[in-house]
């Protein structure tokens, strides 16, 4: 089982005045593969509150931290500057193909900055602000994550498929 953080970065929603729909859509796929959500958190687009979320929650030893919101074209769109603030390595596959797979629904989500990366031994995930997008790009990435994450905690050593 892995330990995950939900962070929304939305600055209405950090005011009260949105419901976190896309953090509990998070939610919800992580708990169907068995994973815990040791913490969720609502915090606006403010890029060094992003920062220091992501460095805390990375100290605290979570295994994923997976981020929604703020990675649009808009000013206050601040996600992906903070993940590759704090980062030491990036994990671009992750995020070209959630990419290349939902513009095949929405040709508007190549429009995405999503990022993801490598602190310490946390992958963070950057996800969409949309319920939608998110149940769609997890679906891309979900197969994948248990092997990545395994390794990244060192739960795994081995990498080579037996065939």
């Amino acid at each position: 089982m892995f330990k995950v953080a939900v962070v929304t970065v939305s600055d209405k929603g950090a005011r009260g005045e949105r419901e976190d729909e896309s953090g509990r859509a998070i939610a919800e796929v992580v708990k169907a593969q068995g994973w815990e959500i040791v913490e969720t958190r609502i915090i606006p687009d403010n890029i060094e509150e992003i920062i220091e979320t992501l460095v805390e929650l990375c100290d605290r030893r979570m295994d994923l931290v997976l981020t929604t919101g703020g990675t649009g074209f808009a000013v206050r769109d601040n996600t992906p500057e903070a993940t590759l603030a704090v980062v030491e390595r990036q994990v671009p596959g992750l995020a070209e193909a959630m990419r290349a797979e939902t513009s095949k629904k929405n040709p508007r989500a190549i429009l995405s900055r999503a990022v993801a990366g490598i602190r310490k031994q946390t992958l963070i995930v950057n996800l969409p602000g949309s319920p939608k997008a998110v149940r769609e790009c997890l679906e891309v990435v979900m197969p994948a994550l248990p092997h990545g994450l395994e390794v990244l905690t060192g739960r795994a050593r081995e990498c080579a498929q037996r065939h």
